[in-house]
């Protein structure tokens, strides 16, 4: 398997594939990566009014766990100290998940995602004692009360969930730093997106029922895992190969606006002149947090 844990040689597709992804300058990936992940969010709003939030949820950490598994195909002996994190990491996952597709499904998607990066920014600002670091705190805390004051008919619960995926994010980025320790290339990641696909079905049942074996469900299902989870996963993980963990950080940044370009084009969501100069202040502070941290 070659890169891919070292069993069996790798296949000619997967080759190719691998070296036409190497040509594309690392820059290009991410931002790819950022729209995959924003229009497979776009794609996947779209199917709660049949599948709902969670059973949307449930069909993407499905699909996704069962392609890093089957390119993975990782080995079930990790060790005592690397189940936890796993176990802990795809929990934390399905929960991020299942609260960010429930905010998407009451609140325009730019200023979810806008919410949400407070996460990980909080992470990035954690700690720190530089001055500079508390100019994009307060530029953060000032987008987020901008939201706040020009919310209109938004509502309140679908923000608190936004919240959550935010806390949820925050503990997303510290349990990779652990399982990158404990688990080796993708087995962890695999392992863990199963153990989220596992966590997150029940829910996803509950609230669809048997109409997420509907066909064309599945198969939209499939579209989302693949663009939210599968491509910008890959197209990330290349581009760390090749550039600063900053660079990368400055650009991920910019998935707020993204994303309210997305759901401007793809959903029709317009927002407010305030809301948008509050997402600016969001990506301006994490732009400025990732540059000056550690």
């Amino acid at each position: 398997m070659d890169e891919l844990g070292g069993r069996l040689p790798r296949s000619r597709p997967l080759a190719l594939a691998g070296r036409a992804l190497g040509a594309v300058p690392p820059p290009l990936q991410i931002l790819f990566g950022i729209l995959s992940v924003q229009v497979g969010a776009s794609l996947a709003k779209q199917l709660f009014a049949t599948a709902g939030a969670a059973g949307t949820v449930a069909l993407r950490l499905f699909f996704a766990a069962v392609v890093l598994l089957l390119v993975w195909r990782p080995a079930l002996r990790l060790g005592r100290r690397a189940w936890p994190v796993v176990l802990a990491y795809g929990v934390v996952l399905a929960l991020m998940n299942l609260a960010f597709y429930q905010a998407l499904a009451r609140v325009p998607q730019g200023i979810v995602v806008t919410i949400e990066f407070l996460g990980p920014l909080t992470v990035a600002l954690a700690g720190s004692r530089k001055l500079v670091d508390a100019v994009w705190a307060l530029l953060a805390a000032g987008g987020v009360v901008l939201l706040a004051e020009n919310r209109g008919d938004i509502s309140t619960v679908g923000l608190l969930f936004a919240l959550g995926a935010a806390v949820c994010w925050g503990g997303y980025i510290l349990l990779s730093a652990a399982l990158g320790n404990r688990t080796s290339e993708g087995n962890g990641l695999a392992l863990a997106m199963g153990a989220a696909a596992i966590a997150a079905m029940p829910v996803g049942i509950v609230e669809t029922g048997t109409a997420l074996l509907s066909p064309w469900l599945l198969l939209v299902g499939l579209a989302v895992a693949l663009l939210s989870s599968v491509i910008p996963y890959s197209l990330e993980l290349e581009a760390l190969r090749k550039i600063p963990p900053h660079v990368f950080g400055v650009l991920m940044s910019l998935e707020p606006a993204v994303a309210a370009l997305a759901g401007l084009v793809l959903l029709h969501e317009s927002l407010h002149p305030l809301q948008w100069v509050a997402l600016c202040c969001v990506v301006a502070a994490s732009i400025g947090a990732t540059r000056t941290a550690k």
